[in-house]
């Protein structure tokens, strides 16, 4: 199914864009980066995830509906994989571990904030509900990132 995008919708939709390249980016980067296999192994998924998030929208600028079922099973397999091979590692409250944590918490935080804005100004309902269910994955990604942090000790909650 074609789409038709407003001028506002395909600049929101850029900038999304840029936002989930630098996502992906970043989880690619700090996989390579953490100690612990289990961090190494959550962000690797959610890098994965990012990218299906950056295929959304670059579907969305070109004027396609995307298959929303299709990216939600992609995500399910994602997070199946990780927990089947979950370990947990020797680097508990690894202090880079932690900067890197909270670095892409921050950055969930972000990105869902930017999709709030983004979705009330987006005027076509598909584009709208795909932006919906994105933000909606940003925040799984920071409750993710919360409970691994919290569940070894890198995030007090007062």
């Amino acid at each position: 199914m074609q789409i038709q995008l407003s001028q506002k919708e395909k600049m929101l939709l850029a900038d999304g864009k840029s936002q989930e390249e630098i996502c992906v980016i970043k989880y690619q980067n700090y996989a390579n980066q953490a100690k612990d296999p289990e961090l190494k192994q959550l962000f690797n998924q959610l890098g994965a995830e990012e990218q299906n998030h950056y295929d959304t929208l670059n579907q969305l600028l070109q004027g396609q509906a995307p298959n929303m079922n299709q990216s939600q099973g992609k995500q399910q397999q994602n997070q199946q994989q990780a927990q089947q091979g979950t370990a947990q590692g020797a680097a508990m409250g690894n202090a880079g571990d932690k900067v890197l944590c909270t670095d892409l918490l921050s950055t969930e935080k972000f990105v869902s904030g930017m999709y709030d804005t983004v979705i009330f100004e987006a005027a076509n309902p598909v584009v709208r509900q795909a932006l919906q269910h994105i933000q909606q994955d940003e925040q799984h990604h920071g409750e993710q990132l919360f409970n691994y942090m919290h569940s070894h000790g890198m995030y007090q909650v007062q």
